[in-house]
């Protein structure tokens, strides 16, 4: 049994990574603020810490026996950093330094950590499909605080002798995705959407493409990454490889549900990237695993939790 500190743990992504851990017999420790994450998300093996990422000292305290840390704490509102740059650049960026500097005092030669990058670092590189060599392009101080994360990541290899890996994670969806929150994937927001049989807002035509990954292909990525995560600074892109626009993508979640939905335009959105889609053949040859979820499929569990849930 291995022993694993999961930060964020009581959110979207990360709740069904502790849940996989637990599932096979680990034991999970949590760190999180629980300012979107819900306690109800996190197994009930789990035990969970309410506090800071970036408080190093508690950081510290929660890592000393670990085995390995999954770093997924994160703010990812873009509004929210505009409105509060300064305090979601330290939860973001000085968090990510408190794991490493923590990883490095931890057991042995150095605690792992696997953490959570986006794709949000490569901006509005036209090179598609984006590969982890592309240009690093931030439109938003998220993106440039996980690109910061990268190269600390880096040094915590290099200086500190920690073993590292970044997933730069394209756009998740799947269960537990709040459709209230401002930090939640146009997936969630659609499904919630039709399932009321409210219109849909598309900003600009809706021929802007994204790589849609779904939750539980996200997991395999981590628990991946961590059985591999020995030695050296790597960083992989999580992503499907295949484009789908955001008009297909409503359309498709109106079939699902039996419904045509009400689609309404908006003026395109300042910075609003036109085409994002991964490379993921680095990952599958470095890691051995792949997005098996077609989107049909994901969408279809995600929709169905959504009906469970209301």
């Amino acid at each position: 049994m291995a022993r694993y500190l999961v930060t964020g743990g009581c959110g979207f992504i990360a709740s069904h990574l502790a849940d996989a851990l637990v599932a096979r017999g680990d034991s999970v420790r949590i760190l999180d603020d629980l300012s979107t994450g819900k306690r109800e998300n996190a197994p009930e093996a789990a035990e969970v810490t309410v506090g800071d990422v970036a408080d190093a000292a508690l950081v510290r305290a929660l890592m000393k026996d670990a085995d390995g840390c999954f770093h997924l704490a994160a703010v990812a509102s873009v509004q929210r950093a505009n409105e509060d740059w300064v305090n979601v650049h330290r939860s973001n960026l000085t968090g990510a330094v408190a794991v490493f500097d923590a990883a490095r005092q931890g057991r042995g030669s150095g605690v792992p950590v696997v953490y959570a990058s986006s794709a949000a670092i490569y901006g509005d590189d036209p090179n598609v499909p984006l590969s982890e060599d592309g240009e690093h392009r931030p439109l938003t101080a998220y993106g440039a605080d996980k690109l910061g994360c990268e190269l600390h990541g880096r040094v915590a290899w290099q200086v500190h002798g920690v073993p590292t890996t970044g997933l730069r994670f394209f756009n998740v969806y799947g269960p537990r995705q709040d459709p209230a929150s401002p930090y939640s994937g146009v997936i969630a927001i659609f499904a919630d959407r039709i399932a009321a049989r409210r219109p849909i807002t598309i900003f600009g035509d809706g021929n802007q493409t994204r790589d849609f990954i779904f939750v539980a292909d996200v997991v395999a990525h981590l628990l991946a990454a961590m059985e591999r995560c020995a030695g050296g600074a790597q960083v992989f892109n999580v992503c499907t490889g295949t484009a789908t626009s955001v008009l297909d993508l409503a359309r498709t979640i109106g079939e699902l549900a039996g419904q045509r939905p009400e689609i309404r335009h908006d003026s395109p959105r300042a910075g609003d990237i036109r085409v994002s889609i991964g490379d993921p053949r680095r990952a599958t040859r470095a890691l051995g695993v792949a997005a098996t979820t077609a989107l049909a499929d994901g969408l279809g569990r995600t929709l169905r939790f959504g009906a469970k849930a209301g």
